[in-house]
């Protein structure tokens, strides 16, 4: 127990004045405490060269802070001598605030991990399949921390109220009904919820990840608790469910790796000198500074009555990479045929007659012109 010593000019002071000096007093300590321990820890961290130290005791340094103040005014308060109606509200206050200041440490934490698995995997580099799998799953699993923790410390703040206390016991009885009421009303969100933890183990979408869902082409810009935020090519913002993304089909352009194949079609005319086509496309895609190096090949794919598709295959180490390579071969190609193959752009034939078209006679009673 802590008597803090007061002047004896205090004597004469009300009892609830002496009570908030004694408060000043503990928060005072518990912030010279707070600030030298971590004026010591920054000193530390100052030498390290690992910046993980250092994003972890920005987050940390509010929230313990107010902790180090609570813990102070509690060891206080126990040399008061409060009467019974104080002391309840007094446990009523310190129910209401530990929990308060224990989740939010708790949820600081959990953003100072985020932040840290942020720093160590970049997803800047050409091949950050690892660093997005790391950023996706810790994304979705911070989220979910940070949900639970917030229902957990409601939960307890609520019960440190008399009235909540009563009301639930009163609510006992219709338990089961209330149970079905709130499970309906909360299905979404805990579908979602669900399948946001699903989505951390199975991965079936990452961070940056090229999808197309819903018709449109675009990447994984942001998963949340019960949403993504595809970001479009034309930088429109898709917000899709996330159960969207484990009931229905959808594309994912980048699920193995970054790289992909681009694919280019052309139509051409059947006559189209083929061996020409594939060694003018030889000759400048290797090099092409958006080819990769990986893989190309030039084919007829099709061929249907007025025209050939020709494919043309071509590797980039990413998904805009690969957009832009496809463009950039398809250019070449149509100048390469304009100026030098204009015959092998899809033309219409027709036979328009011929001398051996046999002729056909009518009778009188067909209508035909007797003698004729």
């Amino acid at each position: 127990m802590l008597d803090i010593p007061l002047p004896d000019f205090f004597d004469g002071l009300p009892l609830v004045w002496r009570h908030l000096i004694d408060v000043a007093i503990a928060a005072l300590v518990a912030l010279g405490i707070h600030f030298s321990v971590f004026a010591l820890l920054r000193r530390l961290t100052h030498k390290s060269e690992n910046r993980s130290d250092n994003i972890v005791l920005r987050y940390l340094r509010l929230p313990t802070r107010w902790l180090f103040v609570a813990i102070a005014v509690g060891i206080a308060r126990r040399g008061w001598g409060l009467s019974d109606p104080t002391v309840d509200l007094w446990h009523m206050i310190e129910g209401m605030a530990l929990p308060l200041l224990i989740g939010w440490l708790l949820i600081a934490i959990l953003r100072a991990l985020r932040e840290v698995v942020e720093l160590h995997a970049d997803i800047t580099v050409e091949n950050n399949l690892n660093a997005r799998r790391r950023r996706t799953r810790t994304g979705i699993l911070v989220r979910i921390g940070i949900f639970l923790i917030i229902l957990v410390t409601v939960a307890m703040m609520l019960l440190s109220l008399p009235s909540v206390r009563s009301i639930g016991v009163s609510l006992l009885a219709s338990a089961g009904l209330a149970g079905l009421a709130v499970g309906a009303a909360a299905q979404p969100a805990l579908k979602n919820l669900i399948a946001g933890i699903q989505m951390a183990f199975t991965e079936p979408i990452r961070i940056e990840d090229a999808v197309v869902v819903a018709g449109e082409w675009g990447w994984i810009e942001e998963i949340r608790l019960t949403y993504i935020v595809v970001k479009v090519w034309d930088d429109r913002r898709l917000i899709v469910p996330v159960s969207k993304f484990l009931e229905e089909p959808f594309q994912n352009w980048t699920r193995t790796g970054a790289g992909l194949f681009g694919a280019i079609f052309l139509y051409l005319d059947p006559a189209a000198d083929i061996d020409r086509l594939r060694a003018y496309f030889e000759s400048f895609i290797e090099d092409e500074p958006l080819y990769d190096g990986r893989g190309n090949v030039l084919q007829v794919t099709d061929m249907k009555a007025d025209a050939i598709e020709l494919r043309i295959l071509a590797t980039a180490s990413s998904s805009p990479r690969t957009f832009d390579l496809r463009c950039a071969i398809r250019e070449k190609m149509l100048a390469f045929i304009r100026d030098e193959m204009p015959e092998a752009f899809p033309r219409t034939r027709a036979l328009l007659g011929s001398d051996e078209t046999p002729r056909v006679s009518m009778s009188p009673a067909e209508g035909g012109i007797p003698g004729s």
